[in-house]
Parts: structure tokens; C-alpha cells; sequence
């Protein structure tokens, strides 16, 4: 499911094939074919591995004891992936633009499920921050999470690992503005 994923993600949906999976995962094609019949269910382990790596983060996150420093310790976390956003952009996101423009299926939706997951788990900070604050607490993560695909789709798109830097910069100071 890692090889899958991170395939999915540096070459998108696409062009993977089951042989680069098996090579990258360092066993016999014919082993991939048995776990997995088709390319879609290769993209849901992907999603299945997405999902994992965000709630591991989420789980190290949630021991600190301040909202507000899980949520900068969130944007730390997307500041240090940087060269990998510069090469391919967000994993999940791209994989859900890509998804989104396919015809059939429903793997967009379960894309966009792991983001929504991601806006919630925020928008629980952003709750705990300020709960009758004047700032909807959906909002505010939506914006959060919105500066983060930004910042790495134009770091992939210029190629430019120092936008994350500074998007990183900037979102850490606007966490530190909200009251």
C-alpha cells in the first residue's frame, strides 16, 4: 500500500501500472495482481494509506496540550515534506484533482473524504481555541487547509520548495494573530 501510494503520487493515476507498484514495492508483479485486480483498487489503498499517515500525524499532534500548537505543529509538518510538494504537490490533493476529472467512479469522492477528515480534525482545534469565538471554526479550517494545497501546488508548479517555506511562515504567523 506505501508503494502504491507513493507511485500514485510521483506519477500519478494514469500512468502507473501494476509492474511499477511490484518494482517499487520490491516483489513479483504477479503478487500485486493478487491483491489487487484493478488500478482503482490500487488507488484505494492509496487513499487507505493517506488516511493512515494523516490520522499517525493527527494522533502525534492531539498529545500536545495547546490547540493552537497542534495546528502550527500541523503546518510544521507540511513546511518539512516541502521538497516532496516541489516535486509533486500535495499527495492526497492531487490525487483528488486527478480523480475529480475521471468520468466514472467514486474514488474523487473517497479522495475528497480524506480531506474532509483533515477539515474536521481542524475545524476540533480551531473549536478548542475559541468555542464562541467570533470566527467559524469550519472557516477557519477550510482557510488553513486551502493555504496549505495552495502553497503546494504553486511549490510543485514553480518547482520551488521555498514557497512552502514561506506559506509556512505566513500561516504560522496568522494562527498566532487569532485570538
Amino acid at each position: 500500500m506505501a508503494a502504491a501510494a507513493k507511485v500514485l503520487h510521483e506519477q500519478g493515476v494514469e500512468r502507473t501500472t501494476l509492474a511499477d507498484i511490484a518494482r517499487e514495492a520490491d516483489v513479483p508483479v504477479g503478487n500485486v495482481y493478487y491483491y489487487f485486480k484493478t488500478k482503482d483498487e490500487l488507488v484505494q489503498a492509496a487513499l487507505s494509506e493517506h488516511t493512515a499517515h494523516l490520522d499517525e500525524l493527527t494522533a502525534r499532534l492531539d498529545r500536545l496540550p495547546d490547540p493552537r500548537d497542534r495546528l502550527k505543529g500541523l503546518v510544521e509538518a507540511w513546511v518539512e515534506q516541502r521538497d516532496v510538494a516541489a516535486r509533486y504537490g500535495c499527495p492526497t490533493g492531487t490525487l483528488a484533482a486527478e480523480l475529480g476529472k475521471r468520468g466514472e467512479g467514486t474514488l474523487d469522492a473517497e479522495a475528497g473524504a480524506v480531506i474532509r477528515r483533515l477539515l474536521d480534525w481542524a475545524a476540533r482545534q480551531f473549536r478548542e481555541m475559541a468555542p464562541s469565538g467570533p470566527h467559524d471554526p469550519d472557516d477557519l479550517a477550510l482557510t488553513l487547509v486551502a493555504g496549505y494545497q495552495g502553497m503546494s501546488l504553486m511549490a510543485n508548479a514553480l518547482r520551488d520548495p521555498e514557497v512552502m517555506t514561506r506559506e509556512g511562515a505566513r500561516l504560522l504567523g496568522w494562527l498566532d494573530s487569532l485570538q
